[in-house]
């Protein structure tokens, strides 16, 4: 067996320096891509040939590695639509929005520090989103009074949907961090038809995407 570092394109290679001790009757089991966009980011690994796997007790154990998720939404089309319950318990669909700009973005967790800051950057620039004629959606597992209890707190004046068992994530194929530890960060803004101008994921960077979905959406 031998033991080889493996690092995927990455904005902090650092934290994603991966050991691998592997045998050749692996080799088969894994073909991880890296992908990565204008308009979004994914990153993953790309392993060849003469890389080996981690031994099967390394999987048996734990779900420690795990395939990257290529979306399923893309650029130019309309995404699978949905009801969900918002902080106040009342079911939105999708198709309220229609008719003008909506910026949905789905995020890990409620409290937790990036997502904080997200929400809250799009708190401070929800004036900017409202003159636009856009509307602002945060979606998260979370449920309906989690997402009350976070709204209040920081003062939120947008809707946040709570998709308990991450059905609608699934089904928009929103990626997962780097090893599927937590949910993924994605952002998407859909015209007033509902296609899908932008997609950016901003895992790292939580505050990133809003100048450059203003910019957009001012050019609808």
């Amino acid at each position: 067996e031998h033991s080889r570092m493996v690092c995927s394109s990455f904005p902090n290679p650092s934290i994603c320096t991966i050991p691998m001790q592997i045998s050749q009757a692996q080799l088969s089991r894994i073909h991880v891509v890296v992908s990565k966009s204008s308009h979004s980011q994914t990153f993953g690994l790309q392993l060849s040939s003469n890389h080996l796997l981690p031994s099967p007790a390394y999987y048996s154990s734990s779900s420690r590695f795990k395939t990257h998720i290529v979306a399923k939404v893309n650029k130019g089309s309309v995404p699978p639509s949905f009801i969900l319950k918002d902080q106040d318990g009342k079911p939105v669909g999708l198709s309220k929005f229609k008719g003008k700009p909506a910026v949905v973005y789905f995020y890990p967790a409620d409290e937790t520090p990036g997502c904080t800051k997200q929400a809250c950057a799009f708190r401070d620039s929800y004036e900017k989103f409202k003159k636009a004629g856009a509307t602002v959606v945060g979606i998260s597992g979370d449920d309906t009074a989690s997402h009350k209890a976070f709204a209040k707190k920081y003062r939120l004046p947008f809707t946040l949907l709570s998709d308990e068992g991450n059905k609608v994530r699934k089904e928009w194929g929103v990626p997962s961090d780097l090893f599927g530890a937590l949910p993924g960060r994605q952002t998407y803004v859909l015209d007033k038809n509902g296609v899908v101008q932008l997609i950016y994921n901003n895992q790292f960077q939580p505050e990133k995407p809003i100048d450059e979905t203003l910019k957009l959406l001012q050019s609808l």
